[in-house]
């Protein structure tokens, strides 16, 4: 007799790990983003572009790196970084629009 669990069992445990893990990352995505919230609103204050390129650049290599390191595949990191990066971009523009001064009509 083994101490395996039963299929169904291993699953329903395998389940709740990849739901803990998600619940996980989105607390992270969340904390990252209110990072970039504050980043946003210092670009704002001092007029700096919303977008990064030499930053995004690196941190794009980083990633990869840290994706090969943990035998991830480097091309789906980058992709999801890529997609964060639009969306913080997309809060910076919105923010720095939300910094502009409207004049009023009389």
């Amino acid at each position: 007799m083994t101490n395996q669990p039963c299929p169904p069992e291993a699953l329903q445990d395998l389940r709740r790990s990849i739901d803990n893990i998600d619940a996980a990352l989105v607390a992270m995505l969340a904390e990252r983003f209110r990072c970039t919230k504050a980043v946003g609103a210092l670009k704002a204050l001092y007029k700096l572009p919303p977008a990064d390129p030499a930053r995004e650049t690196q941190q794009i290599a980083r990633l990869r790196r840290l994706a090969e390191d943990a035998h991830l595949d480097p091309d789906f990191a980058e992709k999801f970084l890529n997609f964060i990066i639009h969306e913080v971009i997309r809060h910076h523009e919105a923010i720095a629009l939300a910094a502009v001064p409207h004049s009023s009509s009389p």
